[in-house]
């Protein structure tokens, strides 16, 4: 089947979705634009925030500065590889490059890639719905159903789960690559697959889940069983995905064998999608929804509920493509695909318990996954572009004059439906003035307290990595997805700071400095101040202020 011209979004077309995918990711975010070098995710208990701004800002400094210790990330010392502890974001990195080495601000780089993050997904599905419903307007409607889902917004937080851009885009290189094999096509596939793994590893596998799902059903329909540049494509694109991400993901492993880190059944099940779920959304629009669902449901475990109009658009879309002439097989290929998709995603979000994630679980890198809520998102996208067929088709049913005023009304209401903003984003907080000298001593080992020992506390750890942004100086204290085995253990005892057993962990870790936050001692700031006199010998003070003390160890008790 070769491709119609008319599928493909000519430059204006891409130009004007561009722009609009950048109004539309400015006015869902408000007032993120108001405040890039300042506003964020970083209150005390918004530690995904803080990780996020830290994550992003070490790779965007690092990949230029130091790129051969990129995964030594400045956690957990002395630790290597520390960046392979969480998702290392490093497609979200690359992109912050400009901005970090041009304001030196952790959150105003976010912040641009973040927006782009919203932008981005919508001009992919915008190009993944042009080529499949053939038409600019429809798919200029549909994409943001996808973009501007319940879902994203729930994940604010998770910069990487923001960069879901790459799974439309994935899926529109492999229509081409299907509708006209060659090795260029197939090399641009893999490319994309790549990509979007290493800008998050749940979409790079749920991209690849679907590529292979969508390979398989259009070889059956199209009868391409025997096609050698079919296959030869598609097998292109798998070698070049392996062969970019490979050397990122030995890393992965290499942790793994470490730490002995692995997701199991049990973790899926916690954290599988359940009835609920996919009646959960923060918009304003579905604020009566949430409250039935909380009233009468067990809790949620994700926000999947994809919005009305998704529903609405996409059934009819699925019937639209049911009831299409023999002779439209893109549309009848269209629905079938992505109308199986749809169940097929539904049926793995609910986790080992439904039957289906137990098969997939034992595929390689699943067991990297923790969430298989999170595949709920092809569910809306899914759903997205059998809306565009929806809307595509009772478009062309209206007369010429009323088309446009009938896209512009339709388009508004898509947007209200998942509408959240005012966004709750917080001030960056203003830093204790001792880390400014921090920033220009001789490098050494810092520990930070209080250091919280106790497992349930260990996400207040990273404000202290958001703190280290401002000086990059190797750190005691981490929070990530894997913990190392000896931080356990350290943090209970530094956790009794100040005390001799505490200093001999420092002594132990190689630490040179000690910053001591007062102001989170809450009430006991004068009994750490007592406790401290019997080390005042030890102990150089560098800088201080009310609200921190930043000290030299000289020597260890």
């Amino acid at each position: 089947m070769r491709t119609p011209a008319d599928t493909i979004a000519s430059t204006r077309e891409f130009l004007a979705a561009s722009a609009i995918g950048a109004v539309l990711a400015i006015v869902m975010t408000w007032p993120l634009v108001t405040g890039i070098g300042h506003l964020g995710r970083t209150r005390d208990t918004d530690a995904d925030g803080q990780f996020s701004i830290w994550n992003v800002a070490w790779v965007a400094r690092t990949i230029v500065a130091d790129p051969a210790h990129l995964f030594d990330a400045n956690i957990y010392s002395p630790h290597k590889r520390t960046l392979a502890y969480s998702e290392a974001n490093l497609v979200e990195g690359v992109l912050g490059v400009p901005v970090y080495w041009t304001t030196n601000n952790p959150w105003a780089t976010l912040n641009v890639v973040m927006l782009f993050a919203f932008a981005s997904a919508y001009v992919c599905a915008f190009l993944l719905l042009r080529y499949l419903s053939a038409d600019a307007r429809a798919a200029a409607i549909a994409a943001a159903i996808f973009a501007f889902c319940p879902f994203v917004f729930a994940h604010l937080p998770h910069i990487q789960l923001l960069m879901t851009g790459g799974i439309p885009l994935a899926l529109l290189l492999f229509h081409r690559t299907a509708d006209e094999p060659s090795t260029s096509r197939g090399v641009l596939l893999g490319v994309a697959l790549a990509v979007e793994a290493l800008a998050c590893a749940y979409y790079g596998i749920f991209a690849g889940l679907a590529i292979g799902y969508a390979a398989l059903l259009v070889a059956a329909r199209r009868r391409l069983w025997r096609s050698g540049e079919y296959w030869r494509a598609i097998a292109i694109a798998a070698v070049i995905a392996i062969a970019i991400v490979s050397p990122v993901f030995i890393v992965f492993l290499r942790v793994r064998a470490e730490t002995g880190f692995a997701r199991t059944l049990d973790d899926a099940i916690k954290w599988a999608a359940n009835p609920s779920s996919y009646l959960a959304s923060a918009a304003h629009a579905h604020g009566w929804l949430l409250d039935y669902a909380n009233r009468h449901f067990e809790p949620w475990t994700e926000v999947l509920f994809p919005g009305l109009s998704a529903i609405l658009l996409g059934s009819i879309g699925l019937i639209v493509a049911a009831r299409a002439p023999r002779g439209d097989d893109r549309v009848r290929e269209t629905g079938l695909l992505y109308g199986t998709l749809a169940a097929v995603a539904f049926w793995a979000s609910l986790g080992p318990s439904a039957g289906l994630y137990r098969v997939l679980y034992y595929l390689p890198a699943f067991s990297f996954l923790r969430a298989p809520s999170r595949i709920g998102l092809v569910v809306v996208l899914c759903l997205a572009t059998l809306a565009s067929l929806a809307i595509a088709r009772g478009l062309r049913a209206l007369p010429a004059r009323w088309q446009r005023f009938a896209a512009v009304a339709l388009g508004a209401v898509v947007v209200a439906d998942t509408f959240v903003a005012p966004l709750p984003f917080a001030e960056a907080p203003v830093l204790a003035r001792p880390y400014a000298l921090l920033a220009k001593l001789p490098r050494g080992i810092v520990a930070e307290f209080p250091f919280y020992g106790e497992r349930i506390a260990y996400p207040l750890h990273a404000q202290y990595m958001l703190f280290s942004t401002s000086h990059w100086m190797p750190l005691v204290n981490g929070y990530s997805d894997v913990i190392p085995d000896d931080f356990r253990p350290a943090a209970r005892i530094l956790d009794s700071f100040p005390s001799r057993d505490a200093f001999d962990v420092l002594a132990h870790h190689r630490v040179r400095y000690i910053g001591i936050h007062w102001d989170m001692f809450v009430n006991r700031a004068d009994e750490i101040r007592d406790r401290l006199k019997p080390f005042a010998e030890n102990l150089r003070v560098l800088a201080s202020d009310d609200r921190m003390t930043l000290y030299e160890i000289v020597s260890f008790p």
